[in-house]
Order: C-alpha cells, then structure tokens, then sequence
C-alpha cells in the first residue's frame, strides 16, 4: 500500500507538519501561484520579486511579522521549528506567509488545510492556512505506540483524523518503538502507521477494518467520561440507566443512590446516545433534559450528545 486515493486524501495539507514534540513551519515558493502586497492589494508573481525574509504570522503571535523569522533552507524554502508547548491548548489557528514585511503569500483552494481570510468581519477572496484541530499532548486521550522497528529511519502516523496526509504527524523514537499521543475528540478513528514508506496496521490492536486496498485499517475508539444524574425519585428501591450504548438492557446498568437522587457514571464514544431511565420498572425520560427525539418506532427518548 504505497498511497491513499480516497477523496478525503486528494487535497495536500501544506505550510507545516508535526515532528514529535514540535510543529515545523514550511514555506516553499513552488506552492505559491501568487502573492499579494499589502500596500496596493496588487497580485504578484513570484518572479516578480526577490524574496529577503519570511515570517510566519497568526492567531497565535497576534499576526506579527517581526518575532516569528524563518530560516532559509534553499532559494524555495525556509522553515521555523516550534516546540508545541509554545501554544496554548486550543490548537486552532489560522497563519499565513509574509514576506519582506508586506508580501503575503496566497494559498491556494486546493490545498486541505484552508479557510476563508476574515476581514473587518467579512469574508474576502482570500485563505488563511489553519492547523488542523489535533493536539499533540503527552498525556492526550489517543495514545499511538508502535513496537519494534528501532532500525527504522522514520515512522509517520496516519489516519483519518488528519486526512491520511504521509507526512504531517511523524512519530517519536523511543527505546522500544515509536509513540506519539494525540489529544482527540470522542469518536471512532482509522490509522496506520508508515514505517520508511511502507504502510501497516497496528499489530498490537486487533480492532480492525478492512480497507479498499484488500488491508486493514486499525481503529481507535476515543471515549468521553459522561455522568448521568436522575434527581428526587428518593423513595425509589431501585434505578437503571438504559439506552443506545447497551442495547436497552434493563439491568446492566444499576443507578447509585446519592442524598439528591440516583447517579451513574460511563465512558462514551462520540456522537448521539438516546437513553432513558427505568425507575422500579417504569420508563422514565431525563426531566432535567429538554433535548429528546423519536427512535423511529414511535418512542421518545432523551438525548446525549457526546462531543
């Protein structure tokens, strides 16, 4: 398996990747169609100009064009390395390239990683680069661990949190194998790992899928701690949470009795859960839930939605 063609994978992720523990900025000029100086909003070419500096600016250094200097790789390309403890924890920013102080380098719809530029509160023909809504963390919820291949040169995790890109998350050796933790949203995600080209499954995860390439995807199912509270209902002898997430069972999931009511306390993947509580033998909805739906066979259930 030596590429991914699903739609999802068409689009490049550009202007950066993660590398262990740090976010690597990457400017290359053969990405660029145009370029557009501030001054008079006139479109460039790039051989219109020379280029004598580069500046990463965003959301994260307040847009400044004079702190976050790039370094010169080659006559295309320069880079700035930055430790991800740098950021703060939302992990959602926008950027884009300055060059010589009042250039701006115009990223192309074609590219993955891009939203539409904001200006005075109004969307103009234009796009910021935006990192994709993943954090690198050591004590992150997703923890990916590849055992063995210590002779390897490089192992790249990929999955359908990143948009299978080949490049963007590249693993951290250790002792043992490679690890990298991620900090994810409840839900289901498929991945691999790229160890110096070749793709694997994970081996050491039997939750698996097959894939359009006659393989298989591992799966990562990423929980969320969800309490559900029934209050009053004190002279009850006995409460059970039911719902989506057990099959309805009547039993499975005994209530515990506090001073103000009944508790339970359950991991949950993401999404929507209906649910409802069985108060000695009788169904009850969440009275302290206004958000409830029909199931489809003319019931009424309470919702949880796990985000």
């Amino acid at each position: 398996m030596n590429t991914l063609n699903t739609s999802s994978q068409e689009k490049p992720i550009k202007g950066y990747k993660i590398d262990g523990d740090y976010i690597i900025f990457t400017f290359n000029k053969k990405d660029y169609l145009e370029a557009t100086n501030e001054r008079n909003n006139q479109k460039l070419d790039f051989d219109d100009f020379d280029i004598e500096k580069v500046v990463v600016a965003g959301s994260f250094n307040l847009w400044s064009r004079d702190n976050w200097e790039m370094v010169k790789v080659n006559n295309n390309i320069y880079q700035l390395k930055k430790r991800i403890d740098d950021f703060n924890d939302d992990f959602n920013w926008e950027f884009k390239f300055v060059i010589n102080n009042s250039i701006w380098a115009e990223p192309s719809k074609e590219m993955a990683n891009i939203v539409p530029a904001i200006k005075d509160g109004y969307r103009i023909n234009k796009y910021n680069f935006k990192i994709l809504p993943v954090n690198i963390k050591k004590d992150g919820n997703a923890k990916f661990f590849l055992k063995g291949y210590t002779n390897a040169k490089e192992v790249i995790l990929s999955g359908s949190f990143n948009y299978w890109n080949e490049h963007l998350y590249k693993m951290k050796k250790t002792k043992n194998g490679w690890k990298l933790n991620l900090q994810l949203k409840p839900n289901d995600y498929q991945y691999r790992f790229i160890v110096d080209g070749n793709w694997i499954e994970d081996p050491d995860n039997s939750n698996r899928i097959p894939n359009e390439f006659g393989e298989y995807n591992s799966v990562i199912d990423i929980r969320k701690k969800i309490t559900f509270f029934l209050s009053d209902f004190k002279n009850a002898k006995k409460v059970i949470l039911a719902g989506t997430f057990n099959n309805w069972s009547e039993d499975q999931l005994k209530m515990k009795k506090t001073e103000n009511g009944w508790i339970y306390k359950i991991t949950l993947s993401g999404g929507k859960h209906h649910y409802k509580f069985i108060v000695d033998g009788h169904w009850k909805l969440d009275p302290n839930n206004p958000i409830k739906e029909y199931d489809g066979n003319g019931n009424i259930n309470s919702v949880k939605m796990v985000k």
